[in-house]
C-alpha cells in the first residue's frame, strides 16, 4: 500500500477504498508490463522497479503519480531538466514540417548546429552521429584515416585509458579497457594499449611506431567519477604535439554543460584534436557529433563514413535550442554555483560517516565513493523518492539537470543522511 493511503482520515473510507483500488490497478499493470518487458526485450538491463510516465523540469513521476527528483537526467542526458517547453515547441514545429531526409541532401537546421558547435570550440568541421558510440566508432576510424593519409599505412595503434568507459559496439568497447564488459564478446579489435590514467609518463612509454593518437576522458565518468590533475590534460596535448599524434577526448558525458563549461576540456586551457559529443545535445533525442580540426575532418572524403539518421531535421532542431540555452551563460553559471554547493553538502557526510571514502566532483558531475557496495541505497533513495545511480559498485554517482537548485539538493542531502544513520 502507498504510504499517503495511511494518512487519510478514517472517515473517508470510501476514499480510502477508492485508493487502495487504484493502488492494486496499478500494480497489476505494473507487473504486466515487467512479464511483458522480460519476455519481448532483451535482457540487458537490471531495471528498477519504477514505471516512469511524464517529466517536467528536475520532476519525473510514475505509474502511480509518485514524484521523484531526478539526479540522474537519464545519465546525463536531460542536462537542461524534463521537456523543458522550448525544446518541446522546436521539436513539435519541426515534427510538422520535415523529420528525415537522407544526408545526400543539405538540410538547414544541420548547418545552423554545425555553425554553433563550431564557433563554441576548438573544432573547424562537425560529423553527426546518433550516439556516443557511434562517434566513438567515428574517431577511431578517423584517427586511423589521418594516420594514414599523413603518415603511411603503418601507424594505426591508439592508447587508451584504465577504467575507461567509451561504448558498447565492437571498436568502443576494444577501446574500453574494464575486463567486465569484454567478458563473451572476444576477441577484440585489435590497435589499442592500455595505460593507467592520469599518468602522462605512461603515455610517452607507450608510445610506439604505430602509436596514431590517445583516447581518453576529461573525468571519467562510468569509471568512478575519477578526476584528474589540473596539469594532466596540457601535459597529454603536449606529448601528442610533440609525437605527432591525435589527441582525441571523449567528451560524451563530460560535455555540453556538465563540468561547468561547454566542454570540459576548457578547464585545462589546451585545444584537442577530436572530441566527441553525444547525450545531452539535444537533451534527449538520439544525437552524437564528432567534433575536429580541419586537418584531421578532411581526411574524411565522401564515402569514407556516413549515417542514416545522424543530424536529422529533427534531432538538430532540439539540438538547436540547447546549444542557445548553454550559450547563455545563466545556465552554466548555475551549474558551477549548485555543483560547488552540491560538493559541499555531501563532503559534510563525508566528515559525519565513515564509510565514505572520498567526495569528489566537478560542475554537476559528482562522485561518492563508499567502503562497501551501494545499489541498496540507490534502491532507498527510489523509495524516498530521487532518481541516482551507483557505478564502480561503490561509488554513488549524482548527475542532476543543470537546473537544479538548493532546495532538491537540500532534500537529497537529508534523504542520504537519514539512510546512512541507519546504515
Amino acid at each position: 500500500m502507498p504510504c499517503f493511503l495511511r494518512y487519510l482520515p478514517r472517515a473517508v473510507s470510501e476514499q480510502r477504498s477508492h485508493y487502495k483500488r487504484v493502488f492494486e490497478l496499478s500494480n497489476e499493470i505494473f507487473e504486466n508490463i515487467k512479464l511483458n518487458e522480460q519476455k519481448n526485450i532483451f535482457q540487458t538491463y537490471k531495471r528498477l522497479p519504477v514505471i516512469i510516465t511524464r517529466g517536467k523540469g528536475v520532476n519525473v513521476w510514475d505509474i502511480d503519480n509518485k514524484k521523484y527528483i531526478d539526479f540522474l537526467s537519464g545519465i546525463s542526458v536531460c542536462n537542461l531538466g524534463h521537456c523543458p517547453d522550448f525544446i518541446t515547441r522546436a521539436i513539435c514545429e519541426q515534427a510538422k514540417r520535415l523529420v528525415h531526409v537522407s544526408n545526400i541532401y543539405y538540410t538547414e537546421n544541420q548547418i545552423i548546429l554545425s555553425q554553433q558547435l563550431v564557433s563554441s570550440s576548438f573544432a573547424d568541421a562537425i560529423f553527426f552521429c546518433n550516439s556516443g558510440t557511434e562517434a566513438i566508432e567515428g574517431v577511431i576510424k578517423t584517427a586511423r584515416r589521418y594516420s594514414y593519409e599523413y603518415y603511411g599505412k603503418d601507424r594505426s595503434r591508439i592508447i587508451v585509458m584504465e577504467n575507461a568507459f567509451h561504448g558498447r559496439t565492437l571498436g568502443a568497447l576494444s577501446a574500453t579497457s574494464q575486463p567486465k564488459f569484454h567478458k563473451g564478446f572476444g576477441p577484440m579489435m585489435e590497435g589499442f594499449d592500455v595505460v593507467p590514467y592520469d599518468n602522462p609518463e605512461a603515455i610517452e612509454k607507450a608510445i610506439g611506431s604505430a602509436t596514431c593518437g590517445v583516447l581518453l576522458e576529461p573525468v571519467q565518468g562510468e569509471g568512478g567519477v575519477c578526476i584528474p590533475d589540473a596539469g594532466y590534460l596540457k601535459k597529454v596535448r603536449a606529448i601528442c604535439s610533440k609525437h605527432n599524434l591525435l589527441m582525441i577526448l571523449d567528451e560524451i558525458q563530460t560535455g555540453m554543460g556538465r563540468t561547468g563549461r561547454l566542454w570540459a576540456y576548457e578547464h585545462s586551457g589546451i585545444e584537442p584534436d577530436i572530441i566527441t559529443s553525444a547525450k545531452a545535445i539535444a537533451n534527449g533525442l538520439p544525437c552524437g557529433a564528432i567534433l575536429a580540426t580541419d586537418k584531421v575532418a578532411k581526411v574524411m572524403e565522401p564515402g569514407t563514413h556516413g549515417s542514416t539518421f545522424g543530424g536529422s531535421p529533427l534531432v538538430c532542431a532540439a539540438a538547436i535550442e540547447v546549444m542557445n540555452a548553454l550559450l547563455n551563460n545563466s545556465v552554466l553559471e548555475n551549474c558551477n554555483k549548485m555543483g560547488a554547493y552540491f560538493l559541499s553538502r555531501l563532503k559534510l557526510l563525508g566528515e559525519k560517516y565513515s564509510f565514505i571514502k572520498d567526495v569528489r566532483g566537478i560542475g554537476l558531475m559528482i562522485g561518492m565513493e563508499l567502503d562497501r557496495p551501494c545499489q541498496d541505497v540507490v534502491l532507498k533513495c527510489l523509495d524516498k523518492g530521487f532518481l541516482i545511480n551507483c557505478t564502480q559498485e561503490s561509488v554513488l554517482r549524482f548527475l542532476p539537470p543543470l537546473i537544479i537548485q538548493k532546495q532538491e539538493i537540500d532534500q537529497l542531502y537529508a534523504v542520504l543522511d537519514e539512510i546512512f544513520e541507519k546504515w
